[in-house]
């Protein structure tokens, strides 16, 4: 692919470039929470800007239902673009139509404008071609050329990501370019030892890249809600723990596979346990206690790695040469339950190997915890998009942008 260092040595002065940016970032009512996302596009915006480009940036947030919503509204963001650029952004008020028409129109070389949120709009959703496409080419009349930046959409089949680089010259942006470098170290180019942490809520969401990584990973160590699933097929009793019943057999080949091919499979040898889950608008403390992993009370949810399985998964991660980390071990938002999350963070600083942070919550939980986002080799803007490139899924986002 095509990438901004070769459109800006063809001279992109006074042409409009459109970026596909990940805007995505939550809100608490207006206010941003972390600005990750924004930060990550400024040098693509910049260098194009700085270039003459008259600079047109476009996302989604959220997920409105193909209308306009304020609560959706991606003026925010675009105010805090213009913070970190520190010069005005122009804002329009709708993605295609007459303000946004205006906007662009009136930009002069180097100077940047934010479309409304590209979810107001059916057609940048659509499942129907036609209807995408007629989005796209109502895009594509803003533009001149495409930038493809928002690597945290690149694996959905939209307009702004699929179908608007097939109506202008393409060009991946710098964090596309270095997201997918990145991933090449984790799939083509690896060093071992190779070790996946993998947590969060649901085993669902993770089968099919532990599926894919049980024949590349040196090690992969289980955490969060999903691991419950792992210690249940294990035999043990997990209480009123997050359970998914319907996923036991696949967990259950898993853990079959990894003991075949030599794959370390880490679970948890001991768990914070509580009755309810915990107040996280108050924070108000939980009183959890420790048990074996194997001893989880009837009446009692597992809500985070205990004190043995952090000290067992930090020893896991110190000899890592590649570490991929996609999930957090607990409900880190709390902070008595934070510490599980906390431990695998603090390996990861501490490692002397390339280490990966693959976006959504456990990215929200480095910033969150107050980790510096320096310390790690690569913190990932998209969860999503990194999982699916892990298990070998054809992206159609980094698809559109191969000439």
């Amino acid at each position: 692919m095509k990438t901004i260092d070769e459109l800006l040595a063809e001279g992109v002065a006074g042409k409009r470039a459109f970026v596909r940016a990940d805007l995505n970032v939550p809100l608490d009512g207006t206010a941003i929470t972390d600005d990750g996302r924004i930060r990550a596009v400024l040098p693509t915006v910049k260098a194009l800007a700085e270039a003459g480009a008259r600079v047109v940036v476009a996302s989604h947030l959220g997920r409105p239902k193909g209308a306009p919503d304020p609560a959706f509204s991606l003026a925010p963001a675009a105010a805090r673009l213009g913070e970190l650029l520190g010069a005005d952004v122009a804002f329009a008020t709708d993605t295609v139509g007459e303000s946004a028409q205006a906007v662009v129109a009136a930009l002069t070389d180097g100077q940047v404008a934010v479309v409304e949120n590209l979810r107001f709009n059916a057609g940048e959703t659509s499942k129907d071609d036609a209807e995408r496409g007629a989005f796209a080419d109502r895009l594509a009349a803003l533009a001149d050329v495409y930038v493809g930046d928002g690597f945290g959409a690149v694996h959905r089949k939209h307009a702004s990501v699929y179908d608007l680089p097939a109506r202008l010259p393409h060009y991946a942006g710098y964090l596309i370019a270095n997201e997918v470098g990145v991933l090449k170290k984790l799939t083509d180019e690896v060093e071992r030892p190779y070790v996946v942490a993998l947590g969060g809520a649901k085993v669902s969401d993770k089968l099919a890249v532990i599926d894919q990584l049980l024949g590349k990973a040196d090690r992969i160590l289980i955490g969060g809600g999903m691991a419950y699933t792992f210690l249940k097929a294990k035999g043990y009793e997990v209480g009123a723990s997050l359970l998914q019943e319907d996923q036991l057999p696949a967990v259950t080949e898993y853990i079959e596979r990894a003991e075949k091919t030599g794959v370390e499979l880490v679970l948890p040898v001991d768990v914070l346990v509580a009755a309810a889950f915990p107040d996280l608008k108050t924070k108000a403390p939980a009183h959890p206690t420790t048990v074996a992993a194997d001893a989880i009370p009837a009446d009692q949810m597992g809500l985070d790695n205990g004190p043995e399985s952090c000290k067992l998964y930090a020893s896991k991660l110190a000899d890592a040469a590649t570490v991929f980390w996609n999930g957090p071990m607990g409900v880190f938002e709390h902070p008595d339950y934070a510490e599980g999350t906390k431990a695998v963070a603090q390996a990861l600083v501490e490692s002397k190997g390339f280490t990966v942070v693959g976006g959504g919550d456990s990215a929200a939980a480095v910033r969150t915890l107050g980790f510096d986002e320096t310390a790690f080799g690569h913190i990932s803007t998209g969860g999503g998009a990194s999982l699916e490139y892990l298990e070998g899924k054809t992206l159609p986002g980094l698809a559109a942008l191969e000439d």
